[in-house]
């Protein structure tokens, strides 16, 4: 049974950063340009690449934690789609999750490797995602509301129409890479393409900017966006909305926007997953005879709390469907309302007399557990 972990040479709670810089050091060692025709650091480069290519991703790391090497291999649950039942099916495979991995960017493998910067990835690059706080009340995370907001976004340049230059014929094909983008290179034992440093992998040069934006094709914009909170979202929850990033270089596509929530407290009700606690006052009286009140309900209703006679201070009434409704559209949670009787203080010369008066007609059967605890008290000392 393959353990991807344990290919890898890393521990279950690796990082991501630990996952890649273990990576990192078993494809050098094992790449097939170090190691001419050694079939066992063939099988090597291509067991670790797979086990990148799964444990790098958090979607198939969860499946493969659960389920198994065999659950992502051969197009299964969240499968690699390529590799059959015994992991990588050829060498491509292998090298595509090379070349994936450490392919570009000041970090790459080449620049550890060859000495040199590797420059950028080519083609069209996506635009830098956003992150962004939002508060809302208490009510509004109840009902769902839509805000707006407005956001300093890169937008691709309307005046070059994100080509970065100031006319079609101010592109030209790139001399140096002859327009692919790539130039080739071999350096010790690899033999592989980098994209080009002249035209950092586009494949042409802008020989006249566009002035608007100074040949990058793109703009700083302030833009209104509406965002849709909707009903029963709680606080620390994420929103993404998809495209409302940077728009991305070279016609890239555009990033996206997290919106992070944060619900304001309530001064009377506390929300605790779907379900919301309530702490209500009753008086004496209301606690030993019984009574109706009226409550008001998370999502701005009332509704009847029905206080039984005799009820204790600090007893719990969950009234089913008024709390919180789920994010998901799963129903509402519970109302949870905690009974606190409050003692009566300031009392009056009459009030007295009356307390007094009912005080010589109590019985033990009145407060039962008054009678238990004294009860327990005297065993306690008796056997002592």
């Amino acid at each position: 049974m393959t353990d991807f972990y344990e290919v890898l040479g890393i521990s279950r709670n690796s990082s991501p950063e630990e996952i890649k810089k273990a990576y990192r050091k078993g494809a050098v060692k094992y790449h097939p340009d170090k190691n001419p025709g050694d079939k066992t650091a063939e099988k090597k480069f291509k067991d670790v690449s797979e086990a990148y290519e799964v444990l790098s991703d958090e979607k198939k790391r969860q499946v493969y934690d659960q389920y198994g090497a065999e659950a992502v291999r051969g197009g299964g649950m969240g499968g690699m789609g390529g590799g059959g039942p015994g992991g990588f099916a050829n060498m491509d495979e292998a090298l595509r999750t090379f070349m994936g991995a450490f392919g570009g960017g000041g970090d790459s493998i080449f620049e550890s490797i060859f000495g040199g910067d590797s420059g950028h990835d080519t083609g069209p690059r996506p635009g830098a995602s956003k992150k962004m706080n939002l508060s809302v009340s208490f009510e509004e995370s109840m009902r769902g509301i839509e805000k707006e907001v407005i956001l300093n976004n890169f937008v691709h340049c309307s005046s070059c129409r994100g080509s970065g230059a100031a006319k079609p014929t101010s592109l030209k094909t790139c001399s140096t890479c002859r327009g692919k983008g790539q130039v080739h290179q071999t350096r010790g034992f690899f033999s592989m393409s980098s994209p080009c440093h002249t035209c950092s992998g586009r494949g042409q040069v802008i020989t006249d900017p566009c002035s608007a934006c100074r040949g990058v094709g793109r703009v700083k914009q302030k833009q209104n966006i509406k965002i849709k909170v909707p009903a029963g979202i709680d606080n620390g929850m994420r929103l993404r909305m998809a495209g409302h990033g940077d728009a991305g270089e070279d016609h890239g596509p555009n990033g996206d926007l997290f919106v992070f929530i944060q619900v304001e407290p309530h001064s009377f009700f506390v929300r605790q997953d779907d379900n919301v606690h309530v702490e209500f006052p009753i008086t004496f009286t209301e606690a030993a005879l019984g009574c109706k009140k009226e409550l008001p309900t998370p999502m701005g209703g009332v509704c009847k709390l029905p206080i039984p006679e005799g009820i204790q201070s600090g007893k719990t009434i969950k009234i089913r469907g008024e709390g919180a409704p789920n994010v998901h559209g799963h129903g509402r949670g519970d109302m949870l309302v905690k009974v606190v009787v409050e003692t009566p203080v300031g009392l009056n010369d009459k009030q007295k007399a009356l307390l007094k008066e009912f005080a010589d007609t109590e019985g033990a059967h009145n407060s039962p557990q008054r009678g238990s605890f004294l009860d327990k008290l005297k065993r306690l000392f008796t056997s002592a």
